[in-house]
């Protein structure tokens, strides 16, 4: 049996295309750090019972109708034995486990990066009301279906239309404005948010600028639009992470 680490994913309609940020995130993390691994596909309804087989735990936080909510990324390292969840419980994982990879939480970072993923959280909402119809319209029917029944609460999967369109992408950008000019701040530090060396802050953000251009497209009006936003600052950070963008079957 492969010691490979087993990353589980969410499959897409389109084959080999991954979708999920959250899983990008872990993506990301693995290909930076050199990692053997491969993908394992499982559809939504398959989540929870193979969360429970791996010994994977639920989410820390969220709950569904008071029960244990059970969500991607998950890693299973067969050389421990040990399963992960959550994309920045993988990242610590991984830096304790395989020390001699390069590190995406060094020490003395840490608070730092937390409260930076808990600001970041917070401007991400407006975005959902254009990406997540698209999401629904990505996955296979299994999938689809459980989408459908666990929805969002109070976040619209209909895309605004007129002015209340106009109005969302602004807010959008304004949020996006917002980060720009958190990233700014350290633009002489370096080319990554902590400065000269990539941290999985990087992976953070690219998780989700990666998942707009794919549910979208990368000749999509939409996806031409924001790689305009900023001075084209989006555009330009995933192409510098573009080597990790990897696909492991």
């Amino acid at each position: 049996m492969s010691d490979d680490i087993v990353l589980y994913d969410i499959p897409s309609n389109v084959p080999g295309s991954a979708w999920s940020p959250n899983v990008w995130k872990t993506r990301y993390t693995l290909n930076y750090k050199g990692l053997a691994y491969r993908t394992e596909w499982i559809e939504y309804p398959d989540i929870e019972s193979t969360c429970k087989r791996i010994g994977a735990a639920p989410d820390p936080i969220h709950t569904r109708d008071g029960r244990p909510l059970y969500v991607l990324p998950v890693i299973y390292d067969p050389k421990t034995s040990t399963a992960v969840s959550d994309s920045a419980q993988i990242a610590e994982y991984l830096d304790a486990t395989y020390p001699d990879t390069p590190r995406v939480l060094p020490p003395g970072s840490k608070t730092v990066q937390y409260a930076f993923l808990a600001a970041y959280r917070l401007i991400l909402p407006h975005i959902f009301q254009f990406t997540l119809r698209r999401t629904e319209e990505f996955l296979n029917p299994p999938s689809q279906a459980h989408f459908q029944k666990h929805k969002y609460a109070g976040i619209s999967y209909d895309p605004p239309t007129g002015d209340a369109q106009e109005a969302g992408w602004k807010k959008v950008e304004a949020d996006f404005g917002l980060l720009a000019g958190w990233l700014d701040k350290g633009e002489a530090d370096g080319p990554y948010i902590l400065g000269a060396n990539i941290s999985f802050l990087d992976f953070a953000v690219a998780g989700y600028l990666i998942w707009m251009r794919i549910v979208w497209g990368e000749n999509s009006q939409e996806w031409q639009n924001i790689k305009t936003w900023h001075s084209g600052k989006w555009d330009a950070f995933l192409k510098r992470l573009e080597k990790y963008e990897t696909i492991v079957i």
